[in-house]
């Protein structure tokens, strides 16, 4: 849908080529905001419960995502930032990830890191428009372009206050400009919501054909023989079941045990399992390297596949080729290296996706208080081997098998991308002047 403009602008008086409507204002954020109000004390009592909330947990698009529970004790030291309903989160380090939310309705014991600018709107702005501008794609890229730092890039929070805001001068307008943006976000967002239940769908099912044909073979006639294994049941007769020790000339290795912030693409890469997206490659931008002399004894080979140990990923898997360019890998992660001869590392990967894996992860879980699964644990799980020829058609068979589920997915996956870059381009027109929705009609036929 086509938006008209303004009748009149003028131009900005902070930013040269950039107009804004006559009838509004442009101030520094510090003056229509306050910053960082609040802070937890260090004398908070210990068993003080907080609802923390980390830079990890917040993105852009999805807003807060992750709340931990915990006591002030157990706390890390930079859970100290209060926050209130209407404030807007902001962070001020690693700028480069966008992590920018709105609060809404936070229990009365939220604390977020201060790592993050709390920004509290004043009287003469509407908190929900504020909260817009801020998350506005020309905000952002101001936060980071005033960033300080290549690998690990911050800004002050005294800084950041001194971005300007445009806004029009009537709080009824900017509350009806907050009204229009709620109304489209909410449909864009549903339409991303179908399509992610999408994505969740033909992962099921993508599992489900990975489990079948890895654990009961692709050969309709084959004979089956029980497994001896509870969670694995019948197999094919010719298969053998094997402890993962024994499918390598290797034993399972622990990675570096280092904290790496250099972003030298010269260097090894420094993987570890946050790198690692849901489809098994990785993310660009938390890129890691190591020096040389630190990486050597923990680089990768083609076909190594790492295993998460440790915290909410234990049982997450990556499978690293030589096209990722040279790489070690941290130390709650364990690289199994796969003997050939026996089995293929592609077919292995493709265990470590079935639903009979991650039974076998949980049952040993559950007898645990701390999520931990180390290499002795790993090096135990059982598999279903089949000749190694046989694992390669299994390999061609999935190959072919997946390629129109994995079609579909990337589709969606365009599409969300497509619809998220929308939502940002629609909020930026709207909080910047670009397009009047004063007289646009919403769902329920309000007029704005």
């Amino acid at each position: 849908m086509q938006y008209p403009a303004y009748d009149k602008y003028e131009p900005s008086r902070y930013e040269t080529s950039v107009n804004v409507p006559s009838n509004w204002q442009e101030k520094r954020l510090k003056f229509i905001a306050s910053h960082n109000d609040e802070t937890l004390s260090d004398k908070t009592d210990p068993d003080y419960i907080i609802e923390y909330v980390d830079i990890s947990s917040v993105d852009l698009v999805n807003g807060i995502t992750q709340i931990d529970t915990m006591n002030f004790e157990s706390a890390p030291s930079r859970a100290r930032r209060i926050v209130q309903d209407g404030d807007t989160i902001v962070s001020t380090v690693r700028t480069y990830l966008k992590s920018i939310a709105t609060i809404k309705n936070p229990p009365d014991n939220m604390v977020v890191s201060t790592g993050f600018a709390v920004i509290r709107p004043k009287d003469e702005v509407n908190k929900k428009y504020l909260s817009y501008f801020l998350q506005s794609q020309g905000f952002v890229d101001s936060v980071v372009a005033h960033s300080v730092g290549v690998s690990y890039p911050a800004i002050n929070a005294s800084d950041l206050v001194c971005l300007p805001v445009s806004y029009p001068t009537s709080i009824v307008e900017q509350q009806k400009i907050a009204e229009f943006l709620d109304y489209k976000t909410r449909q864009i967002d549903q339409l991303i919501e179908k399509k992610k239940a999408l994505i969740k769908k033909l992962n099921e099912h993508r599992i489900v054909v990975i489990t079948q044909a890895v654990t009961k073979g692709i050969d309709e006639n084959a004979k089956m023989k029980p497994s001896c294994v509870d969670w694995l049941g019948d197999i094919p007769e010719h298969w053998e079941v094997r402890r993962l020790k024994f499918l390598s000339n290797d034993r399972l290795q622990y990675g570096a045990n280092e904290s790496a912030e250099m972003d030298d693409r010269d260097l090894p890469r420094f993987i570890r399992i946050t790198d690692v997206k849901s489809d098994g490659t990785l993310h660009e931008n938390t890129f890691r390297s190591l020096p040389e002399e630190i990486a050597e004894p923990f680089l990768l080979s083609t076909g190594d596949i790492l295993l998460a140990r440790s915290g909410a990923t234990v049982g997450k898997t990556f499978i690293y080729s030589e096209l990722w360019g040279e790489a070690a890998y941290a130390g709650y992660l364990i690289r199994f290296r796969a003997d050939q001869v026996v089995i293929n590392a592609d077919y292995a990967y493709a265990f470590f996706q079935t639903t009979v894996f991650w039974a076998n992860i949980n049952s040993t879980l559950i007898q645990s208080t701390i999520q931990n699964f180390n290499a002795e644990k790993y090096a135990n799980i059982i598999l279903p081997v089949p000749p190694i020829e046989e694992q390669l058609k299994i390999n061609s068979y999935l190959n072919s098998a997946l390629a129109q589920v994995d079609e579909m997915s990337l589709k969606a996956k365009d599409i969300i991308g497509k619809l998220e870059e929308y939502r940002s381009v629609l909020i930026t027109k709207a909080v910047t002047g670009k397009i009047d929705v004063r007289n646009i009609e919403i769902g329920d036929g309000k007029q704005l």
